[in-house]
């Protein structure tokens, strides 16, 4: 199997609408196609569609799996629209913005702001929510998509420390721009983080502290898959990231942050796309059954004793 250049997979849990969701986005952003819709069976939400796909070059993954975890704004996603890249960015800018708004929610209206240009921030009909940006192209180039995380309740001024953590787990990392709240922003505290990035396995995030009253925080809804080639590497995200045992299932974990993470097999998307429905139905079996993802146990639940094919890529 070819190793996946993205490491680390945004992955988005729906009630039912994985698929329409993902059709929606990849209509909307450019170079942007669905990969790959498997359906397995017998979870605890009985049937459930996964979807990969692609926006904009970059991989995501999307579930129908109950109704479980809603959307918000705890994780949005940076879209950054680059003049040295795109032609007639701010034009780009605004039509994906008015799509995005059709049944959305505007959290910040488009506008011109001390930070940028153009930006605005959207929550979709779907709830998930967008940052769209037009990019400084003086600055260091960054991914059309980067995943942001707002620090908000008890978590509120925890997003440097949060990045030095994350920082020190990954490999391929680097600190990015640090920008803080001046004096006079309250509620938002002096020093803390107004906006940060940072990349982990050469792959860009954003953080970001915020003292205003939100009735949201990190939850399942968004998750970040990474995907392992060794059980070793497994097991290094497992004792690291994992803080909270009750939320320890079928490979999802839970950080000190309330930030969830899927540790996956990186074989494991081959085994969905192109093993058979006995196969499937066997492994499925196999990964309810596990917190941490054993890859042994896996591997032998795929070839029920036949012993060929791999499962660590």
């Amino acid at each position: 199997m070819s190793k996946t250049t993205q490491k680390i997979v945004p992955h988005l849990w729906f009630d039912k609408e994985a698929k329409e969701a993902a059709e929606f986005y990849a209509s909307i952003f450019p170079d942007s196609k669905i990969t790959n819709v498997t359906t397995i069976h017998g979870t605890p939400s009985g049937d459930s569609d996964i979807v990969s796909f692609e926006l904009w070059g970059q991989k995501f993954m999307a579930i129908s799996a109950g109704p479980l975890f809603k959307f918000n704004p705890s994780v949005s996603f940076i879209v950054n629209f680059d003049p040295s890249r795109e032609q007639d960015a701010g034009g780009k800018l605004n039509e994906v913005w008015t799509k995005l708004s059709e049944g959305g929610t505007v959290l910040m209206p488009l506008d011109q702001y001390p930070f940028s240009e153009k930006y605005g921030w959207i929550q979709d009909k779907y709830d998930l929510t967008w940052q769209l940006i037009l990019t400084n192209p003086e600055g260091e180039e960054r991914p059309p998509f980067v995943p942001s995380l707002t620090f908000v309740g008890d978590q509120c001024g925890n997003a440097e420390e949060a990045i030095h953590f994350y920082l020190s787990v990954f490999k391929n990392t680097k600190q990015g721009l640090i920008a803080r709240y001046p004096t006079g922003m309250e509620p938002d505290k002096e020093g803390t983080v107004m906006f940060s990035d940072f990349m982990l396995e050469n792959q860009w995030f954003a953080a970001m502290d915020s003292a205003h009253e939100h009735k949201f925080r990190f939850n399942e809804a968004i998750s970040f898959m990474v995907y392992c080639d060794t059980q070793e590497e497994i097991d290094h995200y497992w004792e690291k990231l994992s803080a909270v045992p009750e939320a320890e299932q079928c490979g999802w974990l839970k950080d000190k942050y309330g930030l969830s993470w899927q540790i996956v097999p990186s074989g494991m998307d081959e085994m969905m796309s192109k093993g058979t429905p006995e196969q499937l139905a066997r492994v499925t079996k196999a990964f309810l059954k596990m917190k941490k993802f054993d890859l042994v146990e896996l591997q032998k639940a795929k070839n029920h004793g036949d012993g060929s094919g791999g499962f660590s890529g």
